[in-house]
């Protein structure tokens, strides 16, 4: 990739999965990293696993849910690194107990709006700032495919993450002449640690059988598209949302 050395970026929910091998994509590519996690171990031990391989990163706890966490992890990028140039908003959860519009409990709503939604706009108000005054730079946020596919057995989840496709377009339509791009990765089936753990061999092989690409997804395919997007190469694109997922889902 092109410009990424020697910049400055965040990734939120970082600790494991797809923003662990984001950060460690970034921090390949030259990028200085703050890895933020809900979970702090997890967050200083993939910042570790970067420092070992000689990249340049930090990991610190976030609550994504906390406009005050937002604002500490993007002070941590000013303080150590001097500037903030990309934030990857990569939360997601609160899935438990979400079934259909009928069924689904308010309390349960509420959570996968905070983690799923408010999250991302909190992540927006505390790093636009700094990403502005550096001149511009890229906000990258994580959405998924529920957003677009008819998700019978959910309704919080995908409603939530179509906010996200909007909070975007508003980031880039605003403030696009300032230098900010703002895009959206709607990932398929990836193979994290996490959903490696919660599906069986028959589910794994279904998907596999559903997918036209050879294989199934895995983290370093989103690394790699937010690391362009990050980038100087990805420097055109601006209001989109990209679908990763193997051509499970073929939208213009």
């Amino acid at each position: 990739m092109r410009g990424l050395q020697g910049k400055v970026g965040v990734v939120a929910g970082g600790g494991r999965g797809i923003g662990a091998a984001t950060a460690m994509r970034l921090a390949e590519e030259g990028a200085s990293v703050v890895v933020g996690d809900i979970n702090e171990a997890w967050a200083e031990e993939c910042a570790r696993v970067i420092s070992d391989k000689g990249g340049t990163a930090i990991g610190i706890h976030l609550d994504g849910t906390s406009a005050a966490s937002q604002q500490a992890i993007v002070d941590a990028a000013l303080t150590r690194f001097g500037g903030l140039d990309f934030f990857h908003s990569n939360l997601a959860g609160g899935t438990e107990g979400d079934i259909d519009a009928l069924n689904c409990p308010i309390d349960v709503f509420e959570r996968s709006v905070d983690i799923n939604l408010k999250s991302h706009l909190l992540a927006t108000q505390a790093a636009l700032p700094a990403i502005v005054e550096r001149g511009g730079g890229a906000m990258i946020y994580t959405s998924s495919g529920a957003a677009s596919g008819a998700s019978a057995w959910q309704v919080a989840y995908p409603m939530t993450k179509n906010g996200i496709h909007a909070l975007a377009r508003h980031v880039a339509s605003k403030w696009g002449k300032d230098g900010v791009r703002a895009n959206v990765i709607c990932p398929g089936l990836i193979m994290t640690e996490a959903v490696a753990q919660h599906l069986t061999d028959e589910q794994v092989d279904s998907h596999r059988k559903r997918t036209p690409s050879a294989r199934l997804g895995l983290p370093a395919d989103i690394a790699g598209a937010v690391a362009f997007l990050a980038s100087d190469d990805g420097g055109y694109v601006n209001g989109q949302v990209w679908h990763v997922n193997g051509g499970t889902q073929m939208r213009d």
